[in-house]
């Protein structure tokens, strides 16, 4: 990556709640698997780190209950009912 497509990349990162939403989801896809880590390129399962973001995703539905958008809120909940599903099935 050229020094132009990196400063690209980062203006188009903004820090937002629904960023903040996805990286905690993408932490949570790793640990159980489904993703591999970028910087390894391994695939690894972890349940405890996987319960734990999903956790954190639902400490912040609490925390944040009537302070979000609809879009916010929608995207929260879609999230975590993908998850938990997902982490159901790997047990």
């Amino acid at each position: 990556m050229n020094e132009t497509q990196k400063q690209n990349a980062q203006q188009d990162l903004q820090a937002s709640f629904s960023m903040l939403i996805m990286s905690i989801a993408s932490n949570s896809m790793m640990a159980m698997g489904f993703t591999p880590d970028p910087q390894t390129g391994k695939t690894e399962v972890d349940k405890q780190l996987a319960k734990f973001n999903i956790e954190l995703l639902l400490t912040l539905k609490t925390k944040t209950k009537s302070n979000l958008t609809a879009d916010e809120q929608g995207l929260l909940d879609h999230i975590i009912q993908d998850l938990q599903m997902k982490f159901i099935q790997l047990k």
